[in-house]
């Protein structure tokens, strides 16, 4: 179903999961169509149902287009006729194709609009394009018209090439057949589909065409003669749209032609006459399509086309029972097959008959076959369609045929001797190619096949695969022995055979016998998916190493999960069918035999494999093992319910690892045919996912990982439910197996449930289906209870190549026997009787129970002549004598009798082939006819190896017996195990087994012990006589040289722990000694006391050090820095416009997401302190206004660092390695880029430490008691003291030379345009103006991080360290090097009267800034750092109580501004009867008298405008206080008054009375400009990010379609800036400017080169951070907490607060570089 993005939101009911993903290719909108969608879910427009009420359309207003448009549309089929050339030598002239679609782009476009005008014009369309009548007049009365006779001659050209017949078409592997013009098809076992396809002439003949090489394989022609022309023949039209239609697919469906032709699918008559016509065409779309060079695009838009067409069911019947639609993709898929066949390798290479497809050819390489499989897939999902399939014999046949042409395809050889040259990649075609085009029908197929009524389809699929099968065998020469090397993971027809078997007996009802075959043919189904499992563990074991790596890759595409289900599921459920119905020791010694580990199945301690490596045995061992266990363990078509399935899926999956829903969804296997099976999303998934596990929201943390919603296992999941079984089965990655059993045992320590290290546990199954019951026979046969016994001896005996899994599988396999044992043992004494019939085996029985309890004496054994065993005298002296002497003579009597002097031998592959015979002659087929080819020479006969010899152990043990040993010797005591039941005879008559079990190797023992107790008397009985038996201390036995091989390699691993936790702890203290370091660092530069904050403080952690002493994180010394070798902070410099985006409005800005909403920047801190710099420069002297203000609002320089040091020589060198080093990751060198050596942090500098001493601290903390006028003095006169700073420059040490250095460095972080701001460009009052700006950015934006508040907003951002302190040092010392003018330095303006005629100055030249228009803050940062270093504190002081008194003035001149005409004469008459008091000059009303009274001789006021005031002074009596400005004697209970901190220079009504003047000598002639810079905003808020919608499709709809303000076009990637909201193209070539794309740009103009943009298309965020960027991630998550990322999964998104508000500290605190750490370079490119 495809809709519009209008309908879809204006959808009136919509279930809100529904997800809505977006299609590149177009298509026509079915809102309104109720053979697509129900009624309710129409959009309101179109509820709007006809009925007899609405007029019809009169017959004259559509007389014009009925007569104008066949001419019309003939025309265009004229113009497509002539533009048409035939390709020459298959090159198709796509330029010229493209040239005729443009020039009739218009008229296409002019259908297009038609079409749009509603269903009147579209049922005269109708009429117009299927009227034949019409379309033979118009094209048969050409006459004389020569152009036309031309053009209709190319038409019939192009007519000749529409059938599947063509002349170029030639049948595969190059054989000619003898009538020109026709093609053949290999079809198997065909007869009696006589007549099915009216196109094909069946042959009776079958081995006719034998001598072209096809053997027994029966060959159909495909005659072109034959009288339907719907799929072989030339087409033929009768109407134009048959002939539009035929011209959209020679022209290889162009875009505009598709819509047009879709858009017409509301007009019923047009659809049903539209449908048929594709499908009389349906043969010459896939030819088309099969040569075109952009198959890609043509097939999204023929499945475009098809899927509207084949979705209604209806529609779908009818074609198929009128125009034979199933023939006709059955045939044509055979058709497109043809051509890529080649001769199979499989088994016989020489003489095989059988052909598959060639998976590197461009058909499946490119998945060419897609459209018309997925086509056929969608009819087969309707019922009707697919009952008439499963009828159909002859189909089936056909069927059959085509998917044997993919068994056995893909075949892998194994390299021995070299890796092999060329790794082909040509395997995930041949997997997508089985899944696609013959697993997804066949579960459409079994979608049907649901019910009782249905069994006649399930046994006639199942006969034709038997069928086809059975040809297979013959074709390949296939006895009973597969190729020695050979692999192919594609058995379909083996997959078919397996999912019809289950789905008949779980669905169906139907007895299994009577749809399985002879024994023999299940032997030979057995055979290849055995070989497969094999190999599965060969190549784990890495014996197939020289393949390379695509044989990995092939072994993991099997068990994926969107695989699995058609692949291993169905391949171990067939080998479960068969080891149901076959003799269990055959299965049994085949397994063993496949896995190659035999040979290892002996009692010796050596042993020689003739066919494995000894490296290889182990793995391929536990591979044999855990195969078994899987095989008799899984339920999943044995009986288990489609719920219970899902639910032990979704365990698997979340045991593994914690999971997102979408990847849950993703994992979980299911049906791949959409309409069957488990629904993604479904009631049932969502149930059972909220049953077994608990949702774990994300956790978001600045600097932490962008972590998503993850679904994690409950408690009663891991205590009950957790199945390493179905773990095994589902991982792709063997880590995954270690990932659920680490997370198993934490779960078990944590609850406190088994503290050691537990095994794999013990689940009880579902109980098997009735029909599956012989299954457990293996569990019951004697060759498995040799096996496992032979196992349990070995591990006992410590023999190599065994394993604890080996061990835990075996006891695994013990006790599922003894959970599915029979009831036959009714009488105990008379199952061991007998001894007389099982003289020569090893077991009496096949009983597990009864054989557990049984002992085996001697066994005779073949051995390699060096082997231990060999160089014995007689049996008593064997090395196991110590063992065996744990049994005496009170062993049972009958058991003595049974063995006594008999030595056991057994050979696996001689009873496999033994029973084999057994079967053949049984058969009463033509099977015991056939001359078995001799054995292969890689299975050895046990004596024909010379080298080998034989010897008798003595074994004298049975499995209960070497169970207790294992008991004592895991637990490692001697008679570890006690009978419980002897203690508490209830264990026995009420047991207690739990159907889970936790513990390890010693519990599972125990359980075995117990069942097998429970089972019988007897086995309870033995069990403890072996346990009263007093067992003498065991001798120190001689240690063997592996075995102290073994424990000295246990000591070393044991010293090496040692070690290791030695230095884990040493790492540990050092780590913690580290971080109180830090933590002193911390305290000392950000302690509360804001007199910390001075930034040129400079001490010591240890008073009585004379030093600071710093640590090179590189050399690792420690000293002071000297102007010799200086040490210097790892900095990051980078350009800021934070500080630009503070607003003086608290409501947040928007992003606009409606036209009407706009976003101008306006209000924000940089425009306003822009527009002011401009005013001042506009009526004042340049160099007066460069010192009046600050800049670094936009692309100030903010400076931070990590807290590590490092001598400057050493940090040189670490760089010079950087460059040599080749691999560098993220940044770059070049530019000065680095990382910190000790943190890895992001840097691009080194800062300079200023040698320091104690004598500073002593210098601040100095107490004085001189006047403040003195103070006064002494300050002009160290300001004007050029070489006061202690660090002359003419002196070229290295401190110097590197704190020039880093100046330039801060200097080239910004752009030019943000440091040069005066009227004559390289001005030396530029650079004084941009250094004590950097120092005003870098305090403004530590305010900003406490939070815009020193007393309530705390330390600063996490982990940072501060720098101030060394770059206040850097500045200082440049800044020195300009002496402002004495004349002009503000200081004598703020402290002294000056002579009235000094400022009658030049009326030509422009006038000084007047004081009351200075930024106090900048003249404070100007004082400071144009004094002497160290600054003393009452100089300090000094300086803030000057600078205060002006800042009060300006906020008393601001503040009358403000007022109306009526409140000023108020305060001014109030003011001025209290001017002559004693403490006047500190009180705000008598000072806002005169202010008023003094600036009322101006114009200032004339202009009227009140503004509110607004006071918030919470924090100034705490820093007023700090900074000394309150009297020592002020009494705190009064009510605190800002006026009493003044302390003024100068009598204070002089002083202000001079400033005034200034203001009104400008206000004369400019009073509106001069009241505009007297109002200063002097409290910003804090910088947000724009506020996003709460719904992502808010902010999609608006802007995916938005034009570009530059290029006026929809750009393909569009982007929004999330700091202004500007609307930008990502990679957009057409708004670049000078090579730089439109991202970077505008990261440079609104965020100095760090830019946040949101991805539309994507949901996405990426930062631009100077030339690099990176993907942040998102912050619109679904409703389980996931991205959806490139909105693939088209899930609903909502914002998430906490990542956005994570996005927005990571802006504001300047850490992008440090947090994110995939970061790539973007060559202006974005």
């Amino acid at each position: 179903m495809s809709l519009c993005a209008e309908c879809f939101t204006r959808a009136t009911t919509r279930d809100t999961t529904s997800t809505c993903s977006r299609s590149q290719a177009g298509g026509a909108c079915d809102c309104g169509d109720s053979n697509v969608m129900r009624e309710s879910g129409f959009c309101r427009r179109h509820q709007i149902k006809s009925s007899s009420n609405i007029p019809c359309v009169p017959k004259d207003l559509l007389m014009m287009s009925e007569f104008v448009l066949p001419r019309f549309i003939f025309c265009l089929i004229q113009y497509l006729r002539e533009g048409y050339n035939e390709p020459a030598a298959d090159v198709p002239s796509e330029k010229d194709l493209s040239k005729v679609l443009q020039l009739l782009e218009p008229q296409i476009s002019f259908l297009e609009d038609l079409t749009k005008m509603g269903g009147a014009m579209r049922s005269v369309l109708t009429q117009v394009l299927t009227n034949q009548q019409n379309y033979k007049d118009l094209t048969s009365g050409l006459g004389e018209n020569t152009c036309a006779k031309k053009s209709h001659e190319k038409y019939l050209i192009a007519l000749k090439s529409s059938g599947l017949t063509y002349p170029e078409d030639k049948l595969v592997y190059g054989i000619q057949e003898p009538s020109a013009g026709t093609s053949t098809l290999a079809v198997q076992g065909f007869a009696g589909a006589t007549g099915t396809l009216g196109q094909l002439d069946s042959s009776d003949e079958e081995d006719q065409d034998g001598s072209q090489g096809l053997g027994k394989r029966k060959r159909v022609k495909l005659s072109s003669s034959t009288k339907d022309q719907s799929i072989m023949d030339v087409l033929k039209h009768k109407s134009f749209l048959e002939e539009l239609l035929f011209w959209t697919i020679k022209y290889e469906f162009p875009q505009k032609m598709v819509t047009f032709l879709l858009n017409m699918l509301p007009d019923q008559e047009y659809k049903v006459a539209f449908t048929k016509t594709f499908v009389q065409h349906y043969a010459f779309i896939m030819k088309t399509l099969k040569k075109s060079h952009e198959s890609d695009t043509m097939s999204n838009r023929i499945v475009h086309i098809s899927v509207q067409l084949f979705s209604n069911e209806e529609l779908a019947r009818q074609v198929t029972e009128e125009c034979q639609l199933l023939d006709i993709m059955v045939t044509v898929l055979l058709y497109m097959m043809e051509s890529c066949l080649i001769k199979s390798e499989l088994q016989d290479e020489e003489n095989s008959l059988h052909v598959v497809v060639n998976c590197g050819e461009a058909l499946l390489k490119n998945n060419t076959y897609w459209p018309l499989v997925s086509d056929f897939i969608n009819i087969l999902s309707h019922q009707s369609v697919a009952k008439k399939f499963l009828e159909d014999h002859g189909l089936l046949v056909t069927w059959m045929n085509f998917v044997s042409f993919f068994q056995g395809m893909n075949l892998n050889k194994r390299e021995l001797n070299e890796h092999v040259e060329f790794e082909s990649q040509t395997y995930y075609a041949a997997f997508a190619a089985e899944l696609e085009a013959c697993a997804q029908p066949m579960w459409g197929l079994l979608s049907h096949c649901k019910v009782r009524e249905t069994q006649e389809y399930t046994r006639n699929v199942v006969r034709y695969c038997l069928e086809a099968l059975q040809d297979w065998f013959d074709a390949i020469n296939f006895v009973d022995e597969p190729a020695p090397n050979q692999v192919t993971f594609h058995l379909p027809l083996h997959r078919y055979y397996a999912m019809f078997l289950s789905k008949a007996v779980k669905c169906q009802e139907l007895d299994l016998d009577s749809v399985l075959p002879d024994q023999e043919m299940l032997m030979k189904l057995m055979i290849h998916p055995l070989q497969i499992q094999a190999s599965l563990a060969e190549i784990h074991s890495n014996m197939w190493v020289r393949n390379g790596l695509q044989i990995k890759g092939q072994a993991m595409t099997y068990v994926q999960s969107h695989f699995c289900n058609s692949m291993i599921d169905p391949d171990i459920y067939l080998l479960q069918v068969c080891a149901s119905r076959l003799d269990p020791d055959y299965f049994i010694s085949s397994v063993f035999e496949r896995f190659k580990v035999v040979d290892l199945l002996t009692m010796a301690s050596q042993h020689q494999n003739t066919v494995l490596d000894a490296e290889h045995e182990r793995s391929m061992l536990e591979g044999a093992l855990t195969f078994l266990v899987i095989l008799l363990s899984l339920r999943l078509h044995l009986g288990m319910s489609d719920d219970e399935i899902l639910r032990a899926e979704m365990v698997a999956q979340l045991c593994m690892n914690d999971r997102t829903h979408s990847s849950l969804l993703d994992l979980i296997p299911e049906n791949p045919n959409p309409k069957s099976g488990i629904i993604p999303g479904s009631y049932s998934f969502e149930s059972v996912l909220s049953a077994v596990a608990d949702f774990k929201a994300p956790v978001f943390e600045p600097g932490g990982s962008m972590q998503q919603g993850m679904y994690t296992p409950k408690a009663e999941v891991w205590d009950q439910e957790f199945d390493p079984v179905m773990v095994i089965l589902r991982t792709v990655y063997r880590r995954d197996v270690q990932s659920a059993m680490d997370r198993y045992t934490a779960f078990l320590k944590q609850n406190g449930k088994f503290p050691g290290n537990p095994w794999p546990p013990y689940k009880k199954r579902t109980p098997l289906h009735p029909s599956y019951k012989g299954l457990m026979r293996l569990l019951h046969c004697k060759t498995l209870h040799i096996v496992l016994f032979t196992l349990l001896y070995k591990i006992l005996m410590d023999h190599q190549n065994l394993s604890e899994h080996v061990l835990c599988m075996v006891l695994y396999l013990i006790e599922l026997g003894l959970e599915n044992s029979a009831d036959e043992e009714s009488d105990e004494e008379a199952s061991v009787c007998g001894p007389e019939r099982c003289h020569d085996s090893w077991f009496p029985g096949s009983n597990l129970v009864a054989n557990m309890r049984h002992f085996i004496n001697y066994v005779r054994v073949r051995v390699p002549e060096t082997a231990p065993e060999v160089k014995r005298d007689s049996p008593a002296s064997t090395s196991s004598d110590s063992l065996g002497s744990l049994q005496s003579s009170r062993r049972p009597k009958v058991l003595q009798r049974e063995n006594s002097g008999t030595a056991q031998v057994f050979s696996l592959v001689a009873e496999r082939r033994k029973k084999f015979q057994e079967i053949i002659n049984r058969s009463s087929n033509e099977a015991n006819q056939v001359v078995r080819p001799k054995t292969s020479s890689k299975w050895s006969a046990p004596g024909s190896a010379p080298q080998l010899t034989t010897a008798i152990l003595e074994i004298k043990e049975s499995i209960l017996s070497l169970l207790i040993k294992l008991h004592h010797k895991l637990s490692g005591k001697q008679n570890s195990y006690y009978p419980p039941w002897l203690d508490d005879i209830e264990i026995l008559i009420q047991p207690e087994i739990p159907k889970y079990s936790h513990g390890d190797g010693i519990t599972a023992v125990e359980r075995i012990l117990l069942k097998a107790a429970l089972q019988s008397r007897m086995n309870k009985r033995i069990i403890e006589e072996i346990c009263r038996k007093v067992t003498p201390p065991v001798p120190p036995r001689k240690v063997t040289a592996a075995e102290k091989k073994t424990l000295d390699k246990e000591e070393r691993r044991q010293k090496a722990r040692e070690r290791q936790q030695k230095l884990l702890a040493e790492f540990a203290s050092r780590q913690k000694s580290f971080m109180e370091t830090a933590m002193d660092v911390e305290r000392f530069f950000f302690s509360d006391s804001p007199e910390n904050d001075i930034p040129m403080e400079i001490t010591t952690a240890e008073p009585q050090v004379s030093e600071a002493v710093y640590d090179c994180v590189i050399c690792g010394q420690s000293g002071p820095s000297s102007e010799d070798r200086p040490t210097g902070l790892v900095v990051l410099l980078q350009a800021s416009s934070v500080l630009g985006q503070c607003r003086d409005n608290t409501e947040p800005k928007k992003l606009p997401i409606t036209e009407e909403e706009q976003i101008y920047p306006w209000d924000t801190c940089a425009a306003v302190h822009d527009v002011r710099l401009s005013l001042l420069q506009r009526y004042f002297k340049d160099s007066s206004c460069l010192l009046a203000v600050s800049i670094g609002w936009e692309g100030g320089v903010y400076v931070q660092t990590c807290g590590h040091t490092l001598h400057i020589d050493c940090h040189k060198s670490y760089m010079e390695s950087l460059r040599n080093d080749q691999v560098l990751q993220g940044f770059s060198v070049d530019k000065g880029e680095f990382t910190c050596p000790l943190c890895r942090q992001f840097a691009n500098s080194v800062l300079p430490c200023y040698p320091g001493s104690n004598m500073e601290n002593n210098l601040w903390h100095r107490p004085s008691n001189k006047s403040l006028q003195d103070l006064i003095k002494e300050v002009e006169e160290l300001q004007g003291r050029p070489g006061a700073f202690p660090v002359s420059i003419s002196s070229e040490t290295n401190l110097s030379k590197e704190m020039e250095s880093v100046m330039k460095d801060i200097k080239n972080t910004t752009q030019k345009k943000y440091r040069d701001y005066s009227k004559t460009p390289g001005s030396p009052d530029n650079d004084f103006l941009f250094m004590y700006s950097v120092a005003r950015t870098n305090l403004e934006l530590e305010l900003i991080h406490r939070g815009g508040n020193l007393c309530s907003g705390g330390a600063s951002t996490a982990g940072k360290r501060s720098c101030l302190n060394q770059l206040f040092h850097v500045l200082a010392l440049h800044m020195r090097l300009y002496s402002i003018d004495s004349e002009f330095n503000p200081w004598r303006k703020l402290t002294q009267l000056e002579e009235m005629n000094s400022q009658l100055g030049n009326e030509e030249q422009q006038p000084e800034v007047p004081i009351l228009y200075h930024d106090v803050t900048s003249l404070l940062l100007i004082q400071i750092l144009m004094m002497p270093q160290p600054l003393r504190k009452d100089h300090f002081t000094c300086i803030v109580k000057v600078l205060f008194a002006l800042l009060y003035t300006q906020a008393l001149a601001a503040l009358s501004v403000k007022c109306n005409e009526e409140d000023r004469s108020a305060w001014k008459h109030t003011g001025a009867l209290k001017k002559n008091t004693c403490d006047a000059e500190k009180s705000y009303k008598v000072l806002l008298s005169f202010v008023i009274s003094e600036l009322s001789k101006g114009k200032l006021y004339h202009e009227e405008g009140a503004q509110e005031c607004a006071m918030e002074e919470e924090e100034f009596s705490v820093l007023s206080s700090c900074l000394g400005l309150l009297p020592t004697f002020y009494q705190t209970e009064h009510p605190f008054i800002s006026a009493s901190c003044l302390d003024w220079p100068v009598p204070a009504f002089d002083i202000i009375a001079q400033w005034c003047s200034e203001i009104n000598s400008f206000t004369e002639r400019h009073a509106e400009q001069g009241k505009a810079l007297l109002i200063q905003e002097s409290r910003w808020k804090l910088p947000h990010l724009l506020q996003l919608p709460e719904n992502y499709n808010t902010i999609f709809q608006y802007y995916h379609r938005k034009t570009c303000s530059v290029c006026t076009k929809v750009p393909k990637d569009p982007a929004v800036c999330l700091v202004c909201g500007t609307f930008v193209c990502l990679k957009g070539l057409c708004c670049k400017q000078q090579s730089y794309c439109e991202c970077v740009l505008h990261s440079q103009n609104c965020g100095a080169g760090t830019g946040i943009f949101l991805l539309v298309n994507a949901s996405v965020i990426i930062i631009i951070r100077g030339h690099r960027f990176c993907l942040w991630g998102s912050v619109y998550l679904d409703a389980h907490g996931e991205e959806d990322r490139d909105l693939r999964r088209g899930k609903p998104l909502y914002i998430c607060k906490e990542r956005y508000k994570v996005l927005e500290q990571q802006w504001i605190s300047h850490t992008f570089d440090h947090i994110n750490k995939r970061w790539g370079p973007h060559y202006n490119g974005l």
